[in-house]
């Protein structure tokens, strides 16, 4: 009931005179739109509440996939009813690749689509990104989903008894992330840009979601290179843990500082900028700063799992290729908007395979597994290698299964990684970085939006939910 309420006040706001006279129908679709939902909400709220807060790990599973299938169910709404043609599938597609922040778009000739229109779809990325925070920070480690117990917090406990700091906590993180993307808005408009492409803008890159205003992406302020800059700044904070923001908000800046997962995720998109650089330009007729400026940019979008292209990377040369296939799978921290497996897990499996290496050798020794600085427990190496495990069952079964719908192979098997990666572009002329989704079959994007929503939930979290021990009581 709080969620339908609050989509009900979040489609307020793109019809309030935001449109001219070119968008008035659709502005008519979410008047509507908002009005029955925040009625229903509003109905809901007053029927059901309760005073205590009891939830099981069961119903906590339940609460967390319902709500996103739900917010992209009401998203869709006013795309269906306000864009002429658009099909239902189109703009269910459409909704939940902006709530799960994935950013893979159907919609075509965005540069004279409806405010309205261009609006709600940030703000439903923006929305997701938030989710997504929550869901990681104070959901997940509670579930022991994919070894995110390791990152639990007091946040974490969904008890009556730490409830309040809870509650604390994710207003603390609504804070932050509300004021950077104030921040980015204001330097994107700072830069060059319109205000309503800098508060769109703003919400998308904050969320590493990756919806444009313009169907060039980011490459339509090519002519503006501070603009790519200030969005890698941005893409690149939003990957970072908030959890850590909040500490350094209050004075805790050693924790981000020196937080392994952050350290580590910094140096290798450093080094991977600086070596895609130096090669380029090496064979490219482009100067350093240029070649510099467009590799940090699409590096940093692709790794963070945003989704915006100020390049077609694809004609790069086919080592291109592979390296934003290759860096799709990492994504940033956990805790952050980024999807993917997070580069956490990279880390543990190094240091896993390094102990192997170890016994190898010395079969005798005891080699204690650290990570951070702490222990790690047989409980969290087992989630993570199941998780690995499913993560890459799913991306396999999802690109067999858009294979069967006639896709060919580059096309199945990067449209199912972006979708499990929550990325957006694929790889080739339809789905990658120049293309979008619109002419795949609708039986193909069903598939898509279930791999969306799999892949934003960390893949096992959804899994759950369908087998047979989950339901007995």
């Amino acid at each position: 009931m709080a969620f339908v309420l609050m989509m009900g006040a979040a489609l307020c706001v793109p019809s309030i005179s935001l449109v001219g006279h070119e968008g008035l129908h659709t502005a008519h679709s979410f008047i509507y739109s908002a009005i029955a939902f925040a009625v229903t909400g509003a109905l809901l709220f007053l029927i059901f509440r309760a005073e205590r807060f009891e939830v099981s790990s069961q119903q906590l599973y339940l609460i967390t996939v319902f709500s996103w299938l739900l917010f992209a169910l009401i998203g869709s709404i006013p795309l269906y009813f306000g864009l002429h043609g658009l099909s239902f599938t189109d703009a269910f597609f459409e909704s939940i690749s902006g709530i799960t922040t994935t950013g893979s778009t159907v919609l075509e000739r965005l540069d004279t689509m409806p405010r309205s229109i261009l609006l709600w779809r940030g703000i439903l990325q923006w929305i997701g990104g938030i989710g997504v925070i929550v869901v990681g920070i104070a959901i997940l480690p509670y579930l022991r989903v994919g070894g995110m117990r390791m990152f639990s917090t007091e946040s974490s406990d969904w008890s009556d008894k730490t409830l309040h700091h809870a509650q604390t906590f994710i207003q603390n993180i609504s804070l932050i992330y509300f004021t950077f993307t104030l921040l980015a808005c204001l330097l994107y408009w700072l830069a060059g840009m319109s205000l309503f492409d800098a508060v769109v803008h703003s919400m998308t890159t904050l969320s590493t979601g990756g919806y444009a205003n313009h169907d060039s992406s980011m490459g339509y302020f090519n002519d503006y290179p501070l603009i790519l800059w200030i969005s890698s700044l941005f893409m690149l904070l939003g990957s970072l843990p908030f959890s850590l923001f909040v500490g350094a908000a209050h004075g805790k800046w050693r924790e981000l500082v020196h937080d392994s997962q952050v350290r580590g995720f910094i140096a290798f998109v450093t080094i991977l900028i600086l070596l895609f650089s130096i090669e380029r330009t090496i064979n490219s007729h482009l100067n350093f700063f240029q070649v510099l400026t467009h590799v940090t940019f699409n590096v940093v979008s692709v790794i963070t799992t945003t989704g915006y292209a100020s390049d077609d990377y694809s004609l790069w040369g086919p080592y291109a290729v592979i390296i934003f296939f290759y860096i799709m799978f990492v994504g940033g921290c956990s805790g952050s908007t980024a999807g993917s497996m997070k580069f956490f897990r990279f880390q543990v499996a190094f240091i896993l395979l390094r102990n192997q290496l170890h016994l190898m050798r010395h079969p005798s020794a005891v080699y204690p597994l650290k990570y951070n600085g702490r222990l790690l427990s047989d409980d969290i190496v087992r989630s993570i290698v199941a998780f690995s495990f499913y993560f890459v069952f799913t991306i396999a079964a999802i690109a067999l299964f858009l294979s069967l719908t006639g896709l060919d192979f580059i096309t199945s098997l990067s449209a199912a990684a972006t979708a499990v990666t929550n990325v957006g572009p694929g790889l080739g002329e339809t789905v990658g970085p120049a293309g979008n989704f619109s002419s795949l079959s609708d039986a193909a994007k069903w598939i898509l939006c279930a791999g969306m929503l799999i892949g934003r939930l960390e893949i096992m979290t959804v899994i759950v939910v369908f087998t047979r021990t989950f339901w007995r009581i």
